[in-house]
């Protein structure tokens, strides 16, 4: 009785997360191992992402205040703001006597928009990796579930065997592979939502504080030069 049971419990599948791993098909372990490569490049980008804008919540928040009480700005300060400032006192302090106030403020806002521009394009970098692992993702694992199911076709060809026995362990490890896949895609596509929404949200900040701030620096400019005159 015990000489038969041991035999028997050898061979029964382990259905544990590591064990549909081990038991897997090379092609299918190499689905598993790419799908959680991604998984932790995405959920790096996502806990980067959300330091770095909350970071720049803050310095729009700060920005939006100085410029609306017309507070100064410090051209040498670090981060996104003190970009925009620089770019627009280098814009302000080129000289045109040909052009109008309103040409003036519109070249001025043109090099802040800029400056803005070139820091929102940093704030989005990682933000593809998670829109393309969010809508490949459940492909990959797919194909991995095809693989395995048909290993497990093979399996029965092999043995004549249609019992749960010999199908069961290749039908595991196909679903382990798709559950992956979701376990991938349904996070980083909540999160890029979410992320490309706050990027957004932070430059449509910065953009309303820079049209008042052109405003601001060509007054001020016209207010120079007529005192120079």
């Amino acid at each position: 009785m015990d000489s038969t049971a041991a035999p028997l419990a050898a061979a029964t599948p382990d259905f544990s997360f590591l064990g549909l791993f081990l038991q897997a098909d090379p092609i299918v372990k190499g689905v598993m191992i790419v799908l959680v490569i991604a998984s932790i490049a995405c959920w790096t980008v996502v806990f980067e992402k959300i330091v770095r804008l909350a970071r720049a919540r803050s310095q729009a928040k700060a920005f939006n205040n100085q410029v609306q009480t017309g507070g100064s700005l410090d051209a040498n300060e670090k981060g996104i703001s003190g970009h925009i400032v620089q770019a627009g006192l280098e814009a302000w302090r080129d000289q045109d006597p040909t052009e109008s106030r309103a040409e003036r403020r519109d070249r001025i806002e043109r090099a802040m928009r800029a400056a803005l521009n070139l820091e929102v394009k940093r704030l989005q970098t990682g933000l593809p990796l998670l829109a393309t692992s969010g809508s490949t993702a459940p492909f990959i694992g797919l194909f991995g579930t095809v693989w395995g199911i048909m290993n497990s076709f093979s399996s029965i060809a092999k043995s004549q065997d249609t019992s749960l026995a010999v199908v069961a362990p290749g039908i595991a490890e196909a679903l382990f592979a798709t559950a992956i896949g979701l376990v991938v895609a349904i996070p980083a596509v909540m999160a890029y939502n979410k992320l490309s929404g706050d990027v957004s949200r932070v430059q449509s900040s910065f953009v309303s504080a820079i049209g008042i701030l052109g405003n601001r620096l060509a007054r001020e400019r016209n207010a120079s030069r007529a005192a120079a005159e």
